[in-house]
């Protein structure tokens, strides 16, 4: 017979294992889940057309907000963990869950825009780093590698593989290119929370870490600073700032995996419609054609 002590102890280890556990989606809800991404990918897509010099990030919160809500979603963001907005903008240096704010941006800022929303139970969650105007060249490779390194790692994200293999595709690529990786922050499985299990760091070693399962849907959000990985949190505890005020860029997509193999649920293609780019670079990762 447990003695009472022993009996809770018991309880609390069970009670973490069970929170810890990969909640694993069918192809029903892998469906679902791809609407509520595809909320957040039209919020961006329309975001693009007005992020220009002298907008501030508080007008683009409150279009985004509304927007949302016209495509008969709930912003995933505001409220969540009592942050109060529907969008984190992070510009320049900040890296990510920076507030917005009535200073206008500036012509060779870069933005990263993080959005949330929830539909059908489920949230999506999806972020983007835009350019403000004309950037500098070295900027501007900055934010083409960290999206490059997206999707080398969502390339990894299949049946066999493990955590650490996204983590080390993302990682090698950046610090060869000399950028650094941020350790603190990671991605993270999703669905009817916003944050489940497995953490998806940046950074890993091949073969270590959780297996992927058929069904696991997760965030990979590669955060790369263009100088040192450190970072430095503001007082208002949300604020994350790379430590030498260098720039910092984020990219971030919902991806299952299905039939074994990656499957993106978000895409930027609206964004790119919207700056009139040109891409096939998430062809691979969907077993059908997107209609926009």
């Amino acid at each position: 017979m447990f003695q009472k002590k022993e009996f809770h102890l018991i309880l609390s280890i069970f009670a973490h294992i069970f929170l810890r556990m990969i909640i694993v989606k069918t192809k029903e809800e892998i469906e679902l889940m791809r609407e509520s991404a595809l909320v957040v990918s039209r919020t961006l897509g329309m975001l693009a057309k007005e992020v220009k010099p002298g907008v501030t990030t508080l007008q683009l919160d409150k279009l985004a907000e509304e927007y949302i809500r016209e495509q008969g979603a709930i912003p995933g963001f505001l409220g969540l963990y009592d942050f109060p907005n529907t969008l984190c903008m992070s510009p320049n240096s900040q890296i990510v869950h920076g507030f917005p704010t009535n200073e206008p941006l500036k012509e060779g800022d870069i933005i990263s825009i993080d959005c949330g929303a929830i539909k059908n139970e489920y949230y999506g969650d999806h972020a983007y780093t835009f350019a403000v105007g004309e950037i500098a060249p070295e900027i501007q490779k900055l934010l083409d590698v960290t999206k490059e390194s997206l999707y080398l790692g969502i390339r990894e994200l299949k049946v066999g593989n493990r955590v650490g293999d996204v983590g080390y595709a993302i990682q090698k690529f950046c610090e060869d290119h000399g950028y650094g990786v941020v350790r603190e922050l990671v991605g993270h499985g999703l669905g009817k929370k916003m944050h489940e299990d497995p953490e998806m760091p940046n950074y890993g070693k091949r073969g270590r870490g959780k297996k992927f399962i058929d069904g696991m849907v997760v965030a990979i959000e590669p955060m790369i600073n263009m100088g040192t990985h450190r970072i430095k949190q503001h007082r208002d505890g949300w604020t994350i700032t790379t430590l030498d005020n260098k720039p910092s860029a984020h990219f971030e997509h919902d991806v299952a995996i299905l039939d074994g193999k990656p499957e993106l649920l978000s895409t930027f293609a609206y964004v790119y419609e919207a700056l009139g780019i040109v891409s096939n670079e998430e062809d691979e990762f969907r077993q059908k054609a997107l209609v926009l």
